[in-house]
C-alpha cells in the first residue's frame, strides 16, 4: 500500500523562518514599549501576535509560498507576501481590536510590531535563499540526470529558478550510442554509478519514443536499492514504492521513494538526534571516563576504536567505540572466519570470540562500547535510531536489494538490536528487519524502539 506525501513539497524551514522572524518583530517592540506597555495587557497583546503569525502562516501556504517548486521571481514572492501580509493585518484588527475597547499605547504597539514584521520579512525574502543555499550545501541529495544532456537544460533551468535543492554528480547517457565525454557513464551501468558516486536520487527524462518498460526496469533497479527516483514524464506507471507528483515550470515530476522524504519528519527526526546526542554525552560521561581509565589499564592500547563504516547511501564516516578487542584483531579475523555464525558470509559474528579483552566483553555485554557513539549522532553522520552501520568489506558483498538498507543514517540502536539480535544468524533476516524499519518509520517507532532497546540493555542477555 501506497503512502502519500502531502507536505513532501512544503518548504518547512521557510515556515519556521517565517515564525522566528515575526518573534523577533515582536521581541523588537516590546524593547521599544518596555516602559509604556503594562502587565495586565501584555497577555492581551502576545495572543493578538500569535494569532497574526497563525493567519499569515496559513495565507502564505495559501498562496503556495511553502511550495518548493514556486519560481524565486522576487517582484512575484513580494506580491504575494503583500497580499498575505495585509490579509493577516485586517483580519487581525477587525477580530480583535475592534469589538473590544482598546487603549491608543496598545493599538500603537501592535501597528509598529506590523511595520517591525514588514521590514524584517522583506529582508528575509531577500536573503533568505543565499543565506541558507550556503549553509545547506552538505545535506543536498547527490544527483544523476539520466537522458540526453540537450533535454535537461530547459529542466535545469526551471530547477534553478525554485527552492528545490540538489548536488548535480553528473549525466547519465541513455545508451552507449550517447556516451561522450559530457557523461559520467552510461544507464546499463547505474547501479555501479551509484555505488560509486554515493547517489542518493536520480532524475529521468523520458523521450516519447522511449517504452515504459525500459525506463520501468531501472527504477525498479533504484528502488531496489532505496535511491530516490524523480521522473520527468508525460504519463508513467508507478509499482511498489511511494510516490507523489509535482511539478517543476512545465514539467510534471513524479518521485519513487521507500523513505520519507517530509522535510518536516526529518527535522523532528534530527532535532531529536541532537537532543539525545547532548543528553547521551552528559549522562554517559562518568561512565566513559571510568571506561576508558579500565580500558588504558587492562591491555595495551588506544582507547577508542576508530573504524572507518559506511553510512547513508554509501558515504563513508569515521565511527568511535571504545576499544574492546586486543590490538591484532583485525589480523586474528581472517582465521577465525570459518566460525562465523551469520549466514550468508557478509556479516561476521562468533560467540566467545578469542579477540575480546576482559574489559571488552564487560562493555560489550553491556553496550557500553557504543557510548562515543554519540558524538557520531552529533555530528551529524548517524542518527539514534537506524540501521547497522556496515564496514566496507560488508558493502562490497551487497546484492542489489541489499544495498537499501544503507539508504538512510545508520543508528545507535534499531529494529535488529531490538529483535534478539544474538539469535538471528541470516544476513537477509537482518535486512528484512532494517527495510521494515526505513518503509514504515514513524516517530512513534523510533520512540518505541529506544525503550525497547532499554529494556533489552537492562536484561543484559542479548549482547556478545
Amino acid at each position: 500500500m501506497n503512502r502519500t506525501n502531502t507536505g513532501a513539497n512544503t518548504d518547512t524551514e521557510q515556515i519556521l523562518v517565517d515564525i522566528f522572524v515575526m518573534a523577533i518583530a515582536f521581541g523588537i517592540d516590546l524593547l521599544l514599549f518596555k516602559n509604556m506597555i503594562g502587565a495586565g495587557e501584555l497577555p492581551g497583546l502576545i495572543i493578538v501576535v500569535i494569532t497574526f503569525i497563525t493567519i499569515n502562516i496559513l495565507a502564505n501556504k495559501g498562496e503556495y509560498l511553502y511550495n518548493v517548486t514556486l519560481f524565486n521571481y522576487l517582484d512575484r514572492i513580494h506580491g504575494k507576501n503583500l497580499k498575505s501580509f495585509i490579509l493577516s493585518s485586517v483580519i487581525t484588527l477587525l477580530l480583535l481590536y475592534l469589538p473590544v475597547k482598546t487603549n491608543r499605547q496598545s493599538f500603537r504597539f501592535y501597528v509598529i510590531f506590523l511595520i517591525i514584521a514588514y521590514i524584517l520579512g522583506c529582508v528575509k525574502m531577500l536573503i533568505y535563499r543565499p543565506f541558507y543555499d550556503r549553509i545547506a550545501k552538505r545535506d543536498k541529495p547527490r544527483t544523476l540526470f539520466v537522458g540526453e544532456k540537450a533535454s535537461f537544460e530547459k529542466f535545469r533551468n526551471f530547477l534553478d529558478k525554485t527552492n528545490i535543492r540538489l548536488e548535480p554528480v553528473g549525466y547519465v547517457a541513455l545508451n552507449k550510442a550517447e556516451l561522450d565525454n559530457s557523461y559520467i557513464g552510461c544507464l546499463e551501468n547505474l547501479e555501479d554509478l551509484i555505488r560509486s558516486y554515493q547517489i542518493d536520487q536520480i532524475c529521468i527524462i523520458q523521450r516519447h519514443e522511449d517504452e515504459l518498460a525500459f525506463t520501468q526496469k531501472y527504477e525498479d533497479l533504484c528502488i531496489k536499492m532505496g535511491v530516490t527516483v524523480r521522473l520527468v514524464v508525460d504519463l508513467y506507471n508507478w509499482r511498489r514504492a511511494d510516490h507523489y507528483v509535482s511539478t517543476v515550470g512545465t514539467y510534471p515530476v513524479v518521485t519513487f521513494h521507500t523513505i520519507t522524504l517530509n522535510t518536516y519528519e526529518q527535522i523532528i527526526k534530527r532535532t531529536m538526534d541532537i537532543l539525545a546526542g547532548i543528553v547521551g554525552v552528559i549522562l554517559s560521561s562518568p561512565i566513559m571516563l571510568v571506561t576508558a581509565i579500565a580500558i588504558k589499564l587492562d591491555s595495551p592500547g588506544p582507547i577508542l576504536f576508530k573504524q572507518t563504516r559506511v553510512g547513508q547511501n554509501g558515504r563513508h564516516f569515521k565511527m568511535y567505540k571504545f576499544r574492546s578487542m586486543y590490538i591484532d584483531a583485525e589480523e586474528r579475523k581472517k582465521e577465525l572466519l570459518e566460525q562465523n555464525e551469520l549466514e550468508g558470509g557478509v556479516m561476521f559474528k562468533i560467540k566467545d570470540d578469542p579477540r575480546i579483552t576482559r574489559v571488552g566483553k564487560f562493555i560489550r555485554k553491556t553496550s557500553i562500547d557504543e557510548l562515543p557513539q554519540f558524538f557520531n549522532i552529533l555530528g551529524g553522520s548517524m542518527s539514534l535510531v537506524g540501521t547497522r552501520p556496515p564496514t566496507l568489506d560488508e558493502v562490497e558483498k551487497y546484492e542489489t536489494s541489499q544495498w537499501r538498507r544503507i539508504s538512510i543514517k545508520p543508528g545507535l540502536t534499531g529494529m535488529w538490536q531490538v529483535s534478539g539480535r544474538s539469535n538471528i544468524k541470516s544476513f537477509d533476516e537482518i535486512v528484512e528487519l532494517d527495510t521494515e524499519y526505513i518503509d514504515n518509520w514513524t516517530l512513534g517507532m523510533d520512540i518505541k524502539i529506544i525503550f525497547k532497546t532499554i529494556l533489552v540493555l537492562l536484561k543484559h542477555d542479548d549482547a556478545y
